[in-house]
């Protein structure tokens, strides 16, 4: 019932991706201040892809099987991407692929391809000897002709490369969601993440940086004042982590890598809300950072040594994303009701500093679902034109449904589109002009181009 549609917030005053957010009291908003017209009602797509409102379309722009410039296939999985400006028409795109060894026969390199393993820089193999099909493709694509100019493979040999998230020094950094460790299987370990630079045609070197932790990745963002990056992990026990580097901008050097804790403890370490009200939406909380040691985590218990020292636990951290002074991260089934959360972190002015004792960052549970018809395993997000979070949801049902949903500044929800296939939606980035939002549907692969009246927003 409509009137049961709702979402616990907390809004306080703060930027959100350049426009300044209204001050309000935490509130529990019910269906009559839940429903908006937003851009209208969505209208069925012919084509039985993804439905949108009135005035929006989409391109689909690559898929699955593909050839690609290389010779290669465009692979299966599509995941995590990030939009980055070339020169004032043409736009790359960096997209993962979450590919484990099973799925090589949906890979880039199918078993009868063009070049031979050993000629390719990859990360790893399978025992066989085939590479393993994980990594990222890129795709150069001219937003005033809408089309693909060219695309390539850009990262291979990782295992199900899930988010990441884009630099401002011009790369993507892809992180493995797995930690398989060297054996029969795979020759090297894995859990890493990987930096692949926008500039560069071909293969990067597949390079980990192993002083950033190995873990269950899942995404990461930077903030450009620091060079600091805020590192998610999707597990039900998860860490919010981040990354002091050692040079800002070359994350290769090293640096030191922490976990995010409450500077209070009687806020507790358990951000899930699974058994009450532990952390109350809208409140601001005062952070520290605890440092964490054996970041190789060869036992991949990282997380739980970092609990035992004091860190915050989040259920299932997802996307995370930078806009304007804080950031925004999904914990896919954070909330009594399990449906997700959105939680908002806002660094100190002297992030990482020894003046950021005096001077704490602040955590907020931002948004959290009471209802899967509003909002179900929120995952990917990014921030719109104007202001607008666009979460992609990635919800495990008998009959999946998932959609496009958007959070205005004021925390207001609305339904920006609905997936008409039995997968989900991943990879929302929008291209610097503000014009388009490319999205990903996971399997099979699709990479979709979406235009519309994007400052036609109504309340």
């Amino acid at each position: 019932m409509l009137d049961r549609r709702h979402f616990t917030l907390g809004l306080t005053s703060a930027a959100f991706a350049g426009l300044a957010l209204n001050a309000c009291a935490p509130a529990r908003l019910g269906g009559a201040r839940s429903r908006m017209r937003a851009y209208g009602a969505l209208e069925p797509d012919p084509a039985g892809l993804l439905d949108l409102p009135r005035g929006f379309s989409y391109r689909v722009i690559s898929r699955l099987g593909d050839r690609m410039d290389d010779g290669f296939a465009v692979p299966d999985h599509a995941d995590g991407m990030g939009c980055f400006a070339l020169d004032g028409r043409r736009v790359a795109l960096v997209r993962n692929h979450e590919l484990a060894a099973r799925h090589i026969a949906t890979g880039p390199i199918r078993p009868a391809g063009p070049e031979r393993p050993e000629t390719l820089a990859a990360y790893d193999h399978v025992a066989s000897g085939d590479i393993l099909p994980g990594g990222t493709t890129t795709l150069i694509y001219d937003l005033a002709a809408g089309r693909v100019e060219a695309q390539y493979l850009s990262l291979v040999g990782t295992i199900r490369n899930c988010a990441g998230g884009t630099t401002p020094w011009g790369s993507w950094l892809s992180c493995e969601e797995d930690v398989s460790r060297a054996g029969a299987a795979v020759r090297r370990d894995h859990g890493w993440i990987f930096e692949v630079p926008v500039n560069r045609r071909g293969l990067a070197d597949p390079l980990p940086l192993k002083a950033m932790g190995r873990f269950n990745h899942e995404a990461a963002a930077v903030d450009p004042r620091t060079g600091i990056v805020y590192l998610t992990e999707d597990r039900d026990d998860s860490l919010l982590y981040r990354f002091l580097p050692d040079a800002k901008g070359r994350l290769a050097r090293g640096g030191r890598l922490q976990a995010l804790a409450m500077r209070d403890v009687r806020h507790g370490r358990d951000s899930r809300n699974w058994a009450g009200d532990a952390m109350p939406v809208g409140g601001w909380q005062a952070v520290r950072w605890v440092d964490l040691d054996g970041t190789d985590s060869p036992d991949d218990d990282l997380r739980l040594r970092g609990h035992a020292k004091g860190a915050m636990r989040f259920a299932r951290g997802e996307g995370i994303h930078y806009g304007d002074g804080a950031l925004y991260f999904c914990c896919t089934s954070g909330g009594a009701a399990k449906l997700g959360q959105i939680m908002r972190y806002r660094p100190s002015r002297f992030e990482g500093q020894p003046a950021e004792r005096d001077a704490p960052g602040a955590l907020q549970l931002f948004v959290e679902s009471t209802d899967p018809k509003m909002f179900n395993f929120g995952d990917n997000l990014t921030v719109a034109p104007n202001g607008h979070l666009i979460v992609c949801e990635d919800q495990y049902t008998d009959t999946v449904e998932n959609h496009l949903r958007g959070v205005t500044p004021d925390g207001r929800l609305y339904t920006l589109g609905r997936l008409n296939l039995q997968t989900e939606l991943a990879g929302a980035c929008f291209s610097p002009d503000g014009s388009t939002l490319f999205v990903n549907i996971y399997a099979p692969a699709k990479t979709l181009a979406i235009t519309g009246p994007w400052a036609a927003f109504a309340a």
